[in-house]
């Protein structure tokens, strides 16, 4: 934000909240100062601790373009009581925001790679922004794969991403619920065993993964195992 103290929140405005799941909601937030909301600025992956006034501070990825940083969302689920603070808010409420922090993805070290993207549940929030800035930049990267899982189709978060980026025809989607259910017609199995059916090439493709912890530790299994060199494997 390049403001002179970076520990003091600036303050934005709640503009939407979008349920995603039965337990996890999206903000979306707009800077109140006009020169921080021109000024303000984030890589794909980078974070942003949020403050509900009188119930605390939480660390949350901003999950939304990169391009378009005029309005941040943020996902959220609740656990906790600040979580549960920012449940409750409603458009037009105000809160503290302090970004953007911490590190980011490499993504021009991956240019003219194939990339693959292995995100879990709520897991798919840090890799959303980096899922846009690909396809905003399509020619600069090989093929795109998205494999993405959850519980249930219920579980999905980004509902709406998912189905487009489907139909887009730029990215190779492959999603898979942990058991099968009426009504759905795609993968069936945790994400490690899918992904390792898959058997996806290590050649010259970069690996990104996000989810639960035990998802990222047999994921890197599964990515050790088809021969995935540990410096085109990435985690957050």
């Amino acid at each position: 934000v390049g403001k002179e103290n970076p520990y003091l929140p600036s303050v934005a405005i709640v503009t939407q909240v979008i349920e995603e799941t039965p337990n996890i909601l999206s903000i979306q937030l707009e800077l109140q100062d006009p020169e921080e909301k021109k000024s303000f600025g984030f890589k794909p992956g980078q974070v942003g601790q949020i403050s509900v006034f009188g119930s605390g501070e939480s660390t949350f990825v901003i999950n939304s373009p990169s391009s378009q940083p005029e309005t941040l969302q943020f996902t959220v689920m609740k656990v906790g009581v600040n979580t549960s603070a920012i449940s409750n808010l409603s458009p037009g409420e105000r809160v503290g925001i302090r970004a953007p922090l911490g590190n980011w993805f490499p993504c021009e070290q991956w240019e003219q790679k194939d990339i693959l993207i292995i995100g879990g549940g709520i897991g798919l929030a840090p890799l959303r922004p980096l899922i846009f800035y690909i396809l905003e930049n399509r020619d600069k990267y090989g093929d795109l794969t998205l494999l993405y899982a959850a519980k249930t189709p219920e579980d999905r978060c980004y509902k709406y991403d998912l189905e487009q980026w489907e139909k887009s025809g730029h990215i190779n989607m492959v999603q898979t619920i942990d058991t099968a259910c009426h009504g759905w017609d795609q993968e069936v199995g945790l994400c490690p065993h899918v992904l390792e059916q898959l058997k996806p090439s290590p050649e010259d493709k970069v690996a990104i993964t996000c989810g639960p912890p035990i998802m990222i530790k047999y994921t890197l299994e599964v990515l050790n195992k088809l021969k995935f060199k540990s410096d085109m494997v990435y985690t957050t």
